[in-house]
């Protein structure tokens, strides 16, 4: 089984995270799918960003789930990581989904609801999901296990996978009770022993964030189902090097 490439938040190393520059590179350095953020706007459009504030990665400050969509849109998203990107805006679920409908790469979805309680986000990005016939290649992650649940709710067919940073005692016990179908983990908590029950058990093991040469190798080594990444280009070379050694 070969271990999957997708690129966090796009390839953040190169690009301004969480926009479509950084989707299309990720497309171009051949990682097999994209990881991004979903949050609410005020008027309830799903939109990509990580941090619950817009400040760090905008010319803006204050709340995502304070502004409007069209308020949203009017930042600069692009400035704060060089010039060349200056006027990005953030994107919208819906732009990406158009833009991922007609080419062939995985989607990882985290629905940030570990901080603020999102009305509805689940049925909104599952609306959203089906208009772009897209289902079937997304993984829907979250912190939050009510989360899972409620997308369970909707369809229990939904890929699901619970994000975690720290160790747990009987984890894939923990997953069967969520439940969610594979399990997202920091990279320093991933070991030889954690995968090989993931394996046996066919649950997907998928680590984040791995950017070190010698963590790409570790996760390479261990048959891991998938790395986040944010330079596919280099866990691409890594990866085939580690398979033709």
């Amino acid at each position: 089984m070969q271990t999957q490439i997708f690129a966090h938040r796009g390839a953040s190393r190169y690009a301004p995270e969480n926009t479509m520059p950084a989707f299309r590179l990720a497309l171009h350095m051949q990682a097999e799918g994209v990881e991004t953020d979903v949050q609410l706007t005020r008027d309830q459009i799903p939109v990509l960003i990580h941090d619950e504030n817009v400040k760090r990665t905008t010319d803006g400050s204050g709340f995502v789930q304070d502004y409007t969509f069209q308020e949203l849109r009017s930042l600069d998203a692009g400035s704060w990581f060089s010039k060349e990107y200056e006027g990005t805006h953030i994107p919208s679920l819906e732009e990406l989904l158009q833009w991922v409908a007609s080419r062939p790469l995985f989607l990882h979805l985290e629905l940030k609801t570990d901080k603020i309680s999102y009305k509805h986000i689940e049925k909104i990005v599952y609306d959203l999901l089906q208009k772009y016939n897209v289902m079937e290649r997304t993984t829907l992650s979250s912190f939050n296990e009510d989360t899972l649940k409620n997308v369970k709710e909707l369809n229990s067919s939904i890929d699901t996978a619970f994000l975690t940073s720290t160790k747990m005692r009987k984890m894939l016990s923990y997953l069967s009770s969520i439940p969610a179908d594979g399990l997202h983990i920091k990279h320093t908590i991933l070991n030889r022993k954690l995968a090989s029950r993931c394996r046996k058990n066919q649950i997907p093991l998928r680590v984040y964030t791995v950017n070190r040469p010698a963590h790409l190798r570790k996760c390479y080594h261990l048959k891991c189902s998938g790395i986040f990444t944010d330079v596919p280009d280099i866990a691409w070379s890594i990866r085939k090097a580690v398979e033709e050694s």
